[in-house]
């Protein structure tokens, strides 16, 4: 069994790193031998240096972009190419879109958890349900519907949060905002009335729980090149695994079951609501439940995860920066025209559309969290033909070629040498109005044909989760000196949760 532990501890295969990397040295030196004419970009490490530095990969990451903007990292199987250079970035994502996609490897690595959803396959597969999606996110109906949720939703967690408040509690606002995102986006998605905010669907919390773990073990695939073992031995990760997928694929499937059997009782009742996307699916779309369960996990890891965990660094940058807190509250207040808010249900329910767009200095804010924190903070493509970039280096076929939002959104050749500091102002142009940057500079939602379907719907939901919650309250760390960190997964999480305390903004008392 000592080989079966061996193989379930990532760190313990790490540590067989230097008498791998010999081998690594004949392998460099095959691939310098066949290089030629071509050029190919600087070596920065192997996959092994971030298998060790995998709590903090995206910090080892951010350093090699500084030294090289594009390098690769040497692996056993293909060279792992790493770019933070927006003239890459366009290339990739735009003007050679076809030649850059999931490709097998990623759809290897992925499937277990997405399955054939639009975040892991190309070709047919993916423009069909792109498709439909992009159909569905632009109805009017769908974005009535949403911010009417969204409105309920963070009336919900607003009452939660002022209780906490009055009894002076500590509270974890980012796993508020993952039960409170989750919920809207199964009523929105689904048509479900989820309610894991309000604690009483235990089955919820447990799907929820198995989700993001299954996110950050699928993530360690990356790194860790014995996961195909441990998944045939079902040891360690693997095991881990497979135990919160069938979790999840339990709850998903039931859901569907439920779903489909409520619309075949009401064909008949014209009157039934289809606002909801998996409802238009089932009208429009085949009804096979492995193929509904795969769109259904990939909208919840585009709806719950990366929104709620955009919030969750937005009040972390609100907790370092109170200055820039108090300004967004004005901001609500004169947009708003609420002197002062008595009953959060009806501040909620009263935001407009045009009291939204009035919140300038807010999107900025947000933007300016998604630029150092974006909720996806790599995007990996295969290859599929030798190429080369824009800046002059050489790809091969198979190579996997990976953009970085994390580290390109600390590059100072990209944003200045201030690249680093937290600037709402940096979107704003003279007369205080939001400015957009390249989507190639500036790649949270990516570009191209790929850019995110929900970028509209995802700005909307933060903008109204955060009017409400900066309306009727101020937020402070409940530990100035605890450090914050991400965990390594898909979606960037804040790690152990983000622990704060919140007071009512119309109180005498002062905050403490």
């Amino acid at each position: 069994m000592a080989s079966m532990d061996f193989l379930s501890n990532p760190i313990s295969i790490a540590t067989t790193a230097l008498s791998i990397i010999l081998a690594f040295l004949i392998l460099i030196h095959k691939l310098h031998q066949k290089q030629g004419k071509k050029k190919y970009h600087p070596i920065g490490g192997t996959i092994f240096n971030q298998l060790i530095n995998f709590n903090r990969v995206h910090h080892y990451m951010t350093d090699l972009a500084g030294k090289y903007r594009t390098y690769r990292l040497i692996s056993p199987f293909r060279n792992e190419i790493y770019t933070a250079d927006p003239a890459n970035v366009e290339y990739m994502l735009k003007t050679n879109f076809e030649n850059y996609g999931k490709g097998e490897y990623n759809y290897t690595i992925l499937r277990d958890l997405l399955g054939d959803g639009i975040f892991t396959v190309d070709g047919d597969k993916w423009r069909q349900q792109r498709k439909v999606s992009s159909y569905e996110f632009s109805t009017r109906v769908l974005r009535d519907f949403s911010s009417t949720v969204f409105r309920k939703n963070v009336a919900k967690l607003a009452n939660i949060v002022s209780e906490a408040a009055s009894s002076n509690q500590t509270m974890d606002i980012q796993d508020l905002f993952m039960k409170s995102t989750l919920d809207s986006i199964f009523k929105v998605a689904f048509g479900v009335e989820l309610d894991s905010m309000c604690g009483s669907s235990e089955e919820g919390a447990k799907f929820s729980n198995a989700f993001d773990d299954s996110s950050a073990t699928t993530l360690l695939r990356y790194v860790d090149i014995s996961w195909k073992i441990k998944k045939a031995l079902n040891i360690g990760s693997e095991a881990k695994l497979k135990k919160n997928m069938k979790l999840v694929d339990d709850f998903v499937y039931k859901l569907i079951r439920g779903k489909i059997e409520k619309l075949n009782k009401s064909q008949d009742d014209s009157s039934l609501e289809k606002e909801d996307i998996l409802s238009r699916f089932l009208q429009l779309s085949e009804t096979d439940p492995e193929y509904l369960r795969d769109i259904i996990l990939n909208f919840i890891i585009a709806g719950k995860d990366t929104t709620a965990a955009a919030l969750s660094w937005f009040i972390y940058m609100l907790c370092k920066h109170p200055a820039i807190q108090e300004r967004l509250a004005q901001e609500i207040k004169e947009a708003t025209n609420m002197k002062e808010i008595t009953d959060v249900a009806n501040f909620a329910a009263s935001l407009s559309e045009e009291a939204l767009e009035k919140m300038q200095y807010l999107h900025a804010a947000l933007t300016e969290t998604l630029r150092l924190y974006p909720s996806v903070p790599v995007d990996a493509k295969i290859c599929f033909s030798d190429d080369t970039l824009p800046d002059g280096f050489s790809v091969r076929k198979g190579d996997m070629v990976a953009y970085q939002p994390y580290a390109m959104g600390r590059m100072r050749f990209i944003w200045g040498d201030n690249a680093e500091e937290f600037k709402p102002e940096r979107w704003l142009d003279e007369s205080g109005i939001f400015r957009q940057e390249s989507p190639f500079k500036f790649t949270a939602f990516q570009a191209g044909p790929r850019i995110c379907l929900g970028k509209e719907f995802a700005y909307r939901q933060m903008k109204i989760f955060a009017a409400v919650l900066l309306g009727c309250f101020v937020f402070k760390l409940s530990d100035d000196k605890k450090a914050v960190n991400y965990r390594t997964m898909i979606t960037l999480h804040i790690d152990g949760g983000l622990h704060v305390r919140a007071f009512h903004r119309l109180r005498s008392h002062t905050p403490i």
